[in-house]
């Protein structure tokens, strides 16, 4: 009687915050349609881009908070958010002051407000999206395996590949479409769409040991059933749509046409993975 009553208890508070995560989940998939439709209206619509992309940031970032609430306890996702934030912020100030890990990057008025005068103010909640979202679509594609003893390892790399496929489609986005940062040149003779190679380097040196730090907060501390969570890979879609957009209004069609090979690779292996 009494782990019956403890079920309906726990079905009960459950279903506010599984509520608020569809809520926040339905306003950023909103939200971002809105900033695809700004893309190609131009200034026809009554918002500027930067106010509706700041908009779909905050929600990707309340959204995927929230959703990660239902599986892990809130002080530890808190944990993993700070944890996240703060490294990524820290790295990308470095980068302004010094050019490392990243290379020498110069922030624009688009970029919005500077915090210490070096770092974007959305850098740290950027951060904790890419990380989280991609941990979580990581997640849907090593099912299957999750078993494994190194499963753990797996994990954290794939979750570093996954963000470094984001990234090869944010830097164009950035520099191209919405100019919030310009790259200086350096001696290296390859470089993707002006970003050098030593940027992808840094964004996955940076994401393995953010991840090294924050992974024992995100990890459940009493073996549970585990079932698929989809949130993450539709936070994750939707960016690469919105990126994909982009992309195809400024004629940059060999990022958007990897953009686009990478969510056909990716999304399949997700679904086939969370259905096991």
């Amino acid at each position: 009687m009494n782990g019956a009553t403890k079920t309906a208890s726990t079905i009960k508070e459950s279903n506010p915050l599984k509520t608020a995560q569809r809520a926040l989940l339905c306003l950023f998939l909103i939200a971002i349609a809105f900033s695809i439709v700004q893309i190609f209206a131009g200034k026809r619509l009554p918002f500027t881009p930067g106010s509706l992309d700041s908009f779909a940031l905050l929600l990707a970032f309340a959204s995927t908070l929230v959703s990660l609430t239902g599986q892990l306890p809130a002080q530890n996702v808190l944990l993993a958010a700070v944890i996240i934030g703060l490294m990524g912020g820290a790295v990308h100030t470095l980068e302004t002051l010094t050019g490392l890990p990243f290379g020498p990057v110069t922030y624009t008025q688009s970029s919005g407000p500077l915090l210490f005068q070096a770092l974007p103010w959305f850098m740290p909640f950027l951060w904790v999206i890419v990380v989280l979202n991609a941990r979580g679509v990581a997640r849907l594609i090593l099912r299957p395996w999750r078993k494994l003893r190194a499963y753990g390892y797996w994990l954290i790399g794939l979750t570093a590949s996954l963000v470094l496929v984001f990234v090869l489609g944010l830097e164009p986005m950035a520099t191209r479409v919405r100019h919030d940062w310009l790259w200086s040149p350096t001696k290296f003779p390859v470089d993707w769409f002006g970003a050098p190679i030593t940027d992808f380097l840094g964004w996955v040196v940076a994401t393995l040991l953010i991840l090294g730090f924050s992974t024992p907060a995100l990890m459940k501390k009493r073996p549970t059933k585990s079932y698929p969570e989809y949130h993450p890979l539709i936070v994750w879609g939707a960016i690469q749509l919105f990126f994909i957009s982009g992309l195809v209004s400024q004629n940059l069609t060999l990022a958007a046409l990897f953009v686009v090979i990478g969510c056909l690779a990716i999304i399949p292996l997700a679904i086939r993975g969370a259905r096991w």
